[in-house]
């Protein structure tokens, strides 16, 4: 995931190396350039459009997620000489290839700032937003209904622009405006910021469990609950820690492949009757998914934006 940290010292620049690769190659490749002193090291879908969040932000649980070409981009002292980390790179790996590394000077910034800039309020369904921390809901917006999530822009791993976040939160949005989230306890599998979760209880939910892999995605998703005046409704945990049981509305969005390989375990936690969206499923593959859930469900639907696709279902009494 690309997970943006506030920094706390002074702007300062920094020589970047971008190397695209495949996903079969990213840990050799990762791994050599930690081993050479890279400062930081990120991964992003090579194929998106930059102008969209990278969908790396909410990572499937148990798993990496990754996408088949992958650009990673390190970080190494300005005045680190790009030849000298070329060799070593070779050195440490002489079997990969290192000829597409591209090298380039680059200004730090403040990313507190930068992505404030450059994210407005955003609305999905009929009174769900979500808003940076220092922002108001823009006018006209029906604030005495609204459901408002404020997110900290220090630690984002996902702020509702993603297609795949999106489609959750604007299926939440219309399971409250149909009554069925008021008083109900919400399972947020694979929670990254907790973005999903921390909607649920702006739209009337009681209480909200979060599960991810990634500590620091527990860490932000607390953070985010904190802001959000709900850290004593909402519980998180790594797998498989998790609480075993069934809750009425259970949302998941990581990968199709995670999906498939967890159906049993996501249908286990859902109430008889109970109510499931999946997202994170690229189209194409949502024959596969609605197939494997249709043991369980019963009025499966599908529903795409742009690329991806929503599955949702009722747990079969």
């Amino acid at each position: 995931m690309a997970a943006v940290f506030a920094s706390p010292r002074p702007p300062m620049p920094f020589l970047e190396l971008t190397l695209r690769c495949s996903e079969a190659e990213q840990p050799r490749f990762e791994a050599a350039l930690d081993d050479v002193g890279a400062l930081a090291v990120t991964m992003l879908d090579a194929d998106a459009d930059s102008s969209n969040e990278r969908a790396i932000l909410e990572p499937g649980v148990g798993e990496t997620p990754l996408w088949q070409s992958i650009v990673l981009s390190a970080l190494f002292p300005h005045d680190a000489d790009a030849l000298v980390i070329l060799a070593a790179l070779e050195s440490f790996d002489p079997e990969l290839d290192w000829s597409r590394v591209g090298f380039a000077n680059v200004e730090d910034q403040d990313w507190e700032r930068a992505w404030m800039d450059q994210y407005a309020p955003l609305q999905f369904g009929r009174r769900t937003w979500i808003v940076p921390w220092n922002q108001e809901l823009p006018d006209g917006a029906d604030v005495a209904d609204a459901a408002v999530v404020r997110l900290d822009p220090g630690l984002a791993f996902g702020s509702g622009t993603h297609p795949t976040t999106a489609l959750c939160l604007a299926w939440l949005d219309t399971l409250a405006d149909a009554g069925e989230l008021a008083g109900r306890r919400v399972l947020d599998f694979g929670c990254g910021s907790g973005i999903l979760a921390l909607a649920a209880l702006k739209l009337g939910a009681a209480h909200a469990v979060g599960v991810d892999n990634d500590p620091q995605a527990l860490i932000a998703t607390a953070d985010n609950a904190e802001r959000n005046g709900v850290a004593a409704q909402l519980q998180v945990h790594l797998p498989p820690d998790e609480p075993v049981e069934a809750y009425p509305v259970v949302v998941a969005n990581i990968l199709a492949s995670a999906l498939i390989a967890l159906a049993d375990t996501l249908a286990a936690r859902v109430a008889p009757g109970g109510r499931i969206a999946l997202s994170g499923i690229l189209a194409g593959q949502e024959d596969e998914v609605v197939a494997r859930y249709a043991e369980g469900f019963e009025q499966l639907q599908v529903e795409r934006l742009e690329d991806w696709i929503r599955v949702t279902g009722v747990r079969r009494r």
